[in-house]
């Protein structure tokens, strides 16, 4: 059964939806702003949402525009998962706005040039709203949006189990650069080589989102992604911001670019993902270490529960120093 055929714009559906909202919805909880140099990042189970009336709800608060596109997708579970995404974005940020007021329904969005969507604050007063930025990334089966004040942020997610078409090498080889594809080469336990390879993918990801350029915008051929040497090490658990080899980024393009201004972290996500976060860096004061990046991780099925999570469920591998 598909769940939304078309986007129905009658008085009587109109009704009905916002009847169900009011009565099977609890209010979004307020959290406060990231901290400078923090990520929240949140993220849904389409699995467990199981309720056709919070669907619903869900449907209820995006725009015409997005409704239309939910309802264009061939499928239950293609539907399922747009409409999941784009009702995480708009809850997530209705969070963080004075008192939690702001109506997730009435959130504008625009896109880059590139097409990375952003929020258009143009109609509303509150400064510290426009200094907010999002960014979000989803598979057939996890969904994740990460949150900062004043720092560009990309997040990517990937199952650690992604199957690939071709032989690993080769596929490097068309999208890596020589470093990297050196790098895979040297490791000689195929399993070990494929979680190396959704790693730096992964991470290739989240810079080219943070940059607002996406793939085509800037090709994984142009940049190398490089781990320290602690990246192998034991792990810890989100929140924790010590005993990390760095992430680095080198551009090919130019050495005097700015990519030296960016940072990475790398975690496992409800032990079935990877999920990499790049942020652009603080800017250090004279006399002042840099502040690290440090990640707080909610699980969340929105206007029903939310979750800190920590332990097997987020843990943190690399790049948090």
């Amino acid at each position: 059964m598909i769940l939304f055929r078309r986007v129905v714009t009658s008085a009587m559906n109109a009704v009905c939806f916002q009847r169900t909202f009011a009565a099977a919805s609890s209010p979004l909880v307020p959290v406060q702003l990231p901290s400078r140099m923090e990520a929240h990042l949140w993220y849904v189970v389409p699995d467990e949402v199981k309720s056709s009336s919070l669907l619903h709800d869900y449907f209820d608060i995006l725009s015409p525009c997005e409704k239309e596109n939910v309802s264009r997708k061939r499928g239950e579970q293609l539907q399922k998962a747009a409409l999941l995404a784009r009702a995480l974005v708009r809850t997530t940020i209705a969070r963080y706005q004075i008192n939690g007021q702001v109506d997730p329904r009435s959130l504008k969005f625009k896109k880059n040039i590139h097409g990375k969507p952003e929020l258009e604050w143009n109609d509303n007063p509150c400064q510290s709203a426009s200094r907010l930025q999002f960014n979000i990334s989803h598979t057939s089966s996890l969904i994740l949006c990460g949150v900062t004040v004043d720092s560009p942020i990309g997040v990517d997610l990937e199952e650690k189990q992604r199957k690939l078409k071709n032989d690993i090498l080769a596929f490097a080889r068309r999208y890596f650069t020589p470093h990297e594809v050196k790098f895979l080469s040297s490791i000689s336990d195929p399993g070990v080589q494929h979680q190396y390879f959704v790693k730096l993918w992964t991470l290739k990801e989240s810079y080219v989102k943070a940059l607002g350029r996406g793939f085509s915008g800037l090709p994984f051929k142009m940049f190398t992604i490089q781990f320290g040497n602690a990246e192998k090490g034991d792990s810890c658990t989100s929140g924790e911001t010590n005993n990390k080899g760095e992430i680095t980024v080198k551009s090919l393009e130019d050495v005097n670019s700015v990519s030296s201004n960016w940072q990475f972290a790398l975690l496992e996500l409800a032990g079935s993902h990877y999920a990499a976060i790049c942020m652009e860096k603080d800017e250090a004061v004279e006399g002042r270490v840099p502040t690290p990046m440090k990640l707080t991780v909610r699980k969340t099925i929105p206007y029903m529960r939310d979750e800190f999570i920590s332990g097997p469920d987020a843990v943190v591998i690399s790049g948090l120093t």
